[in-house]
């Protein structure tokens, strides 16, 4: 259960990472509050992840989730720019948090 509340942190990252760059410098309220309602959020599913996975491997599978769907979404929702570099990239850091996902159960 903790890999699965570990996941919809990693998700609410996303939300907030984009929220965060809705929110203008915080000049735009909604998008502002979003971004610290998804914060909070993340960080409590975060914290009980931790309760039985341990620190290091959750940290990275989150922050893992967080930059490759950020990413993702930036070049697919927001226009940001693609190249090969950056896709194979992309695929090395899945893989990584695959492999760490795996290795956990070792």
């Amino acid at each position: 259960m903790a890999w699965v509340i570990l996941f919809f942190a990693g998700l609410l990252e996303v939300a907030w990472a984009l929220l965060l760059k809705q929110s203008e410098g915080f000049t735009r309220p909604l998008k502002s509050i979003g971004f610290l309602i998804t914060l909070a959020m993340s960080m409590f599913l975060l914290s009980q992840s931790l309760k039985t996975l341990p620190v290091g491997t959750a940290y990275a599978v989150w922050t893992g989730i967080g930059a490759a769907g950020t990413a993702i979404l930036g070049m697919v929702w927001l226009g940001e720019p693609r190249s090969v570099l950056k896709l194979v990239s992309l695929m090395m850091l899945v893989g990584g948090i695959i492999g760490l996902r795996v290795a956990s159960t070792h």
